[in-house]
């Protein structure tokens, strides 16, 4: 199989978003309310995201744990984060929230600023895109049906 030497001229970037079936306003909680995103995301979060503060999320199933700044929030309408484990150059996450009907909410969700070599980044941006769809697809199945699916914790089972 031939080798072939790609040139970057654009940083890669994350980007993801799905329609939930909900209204805006339950929609960000679920992202700023750590009781809520634990249901469909991470293990346990030490806060809720509230402008200025700064939170630890915690994923016990891989034994990891993320330092997570919060830059900017709008209610009901953006949360921007600044995150990354402490052995990693932070990155930043930015979720939108359009509201398309009453209860009809789009969340769109951009994770860039990844670091290292041209290869590096491109599989940091592409993995962060599986996995931000992985939390929207979980994050819709507990608002529109009230099914936990873990798919995080089942994305990467023990043994694999």
């Amino acid at each position: 199989m031939p080798t072939h030497t790609l040139l970057l001229t654009k940083s890669p970037i994350a980007e993801t978003g799905m329609l939930i079936r909900g209204p805006v306003a339950e929609v960000f909680e679920a992202f700023v309310n750590p009781a809520i995103t634990s249901r469909f995301w991470f293990t346990k979060g030490s806060g809720r995201l509230d402008p200025g503060a700064t939170v630890q999320w915690d994923w016990d199933m891989y034994g990891v744990t993320v330092g997570v700044t919060v830059r900017a929030i709008e209610q009901n309408k953006r949360i921007l984060i600044e995150w990354g484990a402490e052995d990693e150059a932070p990155t930043t996450v930015e979720w939108t929230f359009t509201p398309l009907k009453q209860s009809e909410t789009f969340v769109g969700i951009v994770n860039n600023g990844f670091s290292g070599t041209g290869d590096e980044v491109t599989s940091q941006a592409l993995d962060s895109t599986g996995g931000f769809t992985l939390v929207l697809a979980g994050l819709k199945a507990f608002l529109e049906h009230g099914i936990e699916l873990n798919l995080v914790a089942d994305r990467f089972p023990e043994g694999m």
